[in-house]
Formats: structure tokens, sequence, C-alpha cells
């Protein structure tokens, strides 16, 4: 059985309220885990009228299995079954995603820790983006 993305233990599969997710993705054999983050929709084009109009479009989320290259490859050699995929947190924007993700990959020492698949972080943020976040 595939491993769906699961939110407070539930099964998650509404995103229309949120921009993106903060996940973990944890390898059931050994523990080792990843901390990420994927928007819900990415951007894209369509022809309406002979002219290019710029849309969102459904990122894949569902089959998302992160980008780490390690983690990929653990998920093709193991199966997915043998992952959990869990839902951190529900972000409304861009930098909320971000702000969590750093957050989350700084309070476990991701970087550090031989226990996580985690080998960098990236983030730029602007305070004014995040003065709604709920803590």
């Amino acid at each position: 059985m595939m491993s769906e993305w699961k939110y407070k233990e539930k099964l998650f599969t509404d995103c229309q309220d949120y921009y993106g997710f903060v996940y973990s993705i944890q390898n059931k054999t050994n523990g080792k885990t990843y901390i990420g983050r994927k928007y819900f929709t990415s951007a894209g084009y369509k022809q309406v009228k002979g002219k290019r109009k710029k849309i969102r479009k459904s990122s894949g989320w569902e089959n998302y299995w992160g980008s780490n290259e390690k983690l990929k490859e653990d998920v093709k050699l193991l199966g997915k079954e043998n992952f959990k995929r869990t839902i951190l947190h529900l972000c409304k924007s861009r930098s909320e995603c971000q702000y969590w993700e750093t957050a989350e990959i700084f309070l476990c020492h991701a970087l550090v820790r031989e226990s996580f698949y985690n080998q960098w972080v990236s983030c730029r943020i602007n305070a004014k983006n995040v003065n709604s976040l709920q803590l």
C-alpha cells in the first residue's frame, strides 16, 4: 500500500485553503527522516484567445517524495510502504512555508544529525510576510 499524506494522524486530501505545507518523510526501516516543504500549486501558462495567460496548476503534491536524492533512492529501493509521510504545518503563504521548514530543520538539528536525510537549508523571509503566524 502506498504511503498517503497524514495530518494530525488523519488522511489529508483537501488543500483548497492553503498555499503549501511543511512535511516529514520517515523511513520506517531505520527511522531516518527528511524535512521539507511543498506547495500545492505551481506556475504555468495556458493559451487563451491566442495569448499566454499565467495560471496556477497542481504541483503533483499527492505523489511527491521530496527533493533529496538519497531519500528518493531509498523509496525506490525499499518501496513506498516503508515510509511515513506526515504534514507538520499547513501554510497560507510561500513565506510561511519557508519559515516553518527552516524552523523545523533547525529545531531538529537535521543538518548535523545522521538520522536525517537533510543536507542543506535555504530561505529568504521578510518578517512582514510572516507576521500573521500562529505561534
